[in-house]
């Protein structure tokens, strides 16, 4: 998967994950992968199914990674954050 293909899922709205998510799709993308980690992880699931309930019918989780990422805070100390890659795709 190339960076090209990757939406990071911050804190914007959903909707705005969506729109890029469809953009690529319509540009001739056959898959797209929403990565997020800690508290937008649910916010990259929302999209993921925004996108293949209400515009790309035909896109299908073709794989999804979860994990854990090691974080160090400005203190020094190491906090461990959870990670999600959604991979959607078309056929």
């Amino acid at each position: 998967m190339s960076e090209e293909n990757s939406i990071y899922i911050g804190s914007k709205p959903v909707m705005n994950y969506v729109l890029a998510c469809i953009t690529l799709f319509h540009n001739g993308k056959k898959e797209v992968t929403l990565k997020a980690r800690g508290r937008s992880i649910s916010r990259a699931v929302d999209v993921a199914e925004i996108v293949r309930n209400r515009f790309v019918s035909e896109a299908k989780p073709k794989d999804i990674k979860i994990g854990t990422e090691p974080i160090t805070a400005e203190n020094g100390s190491t906090i461990n954050v959870s990670t999600i890659e959604i991979t959607l795709g078309k056929d």
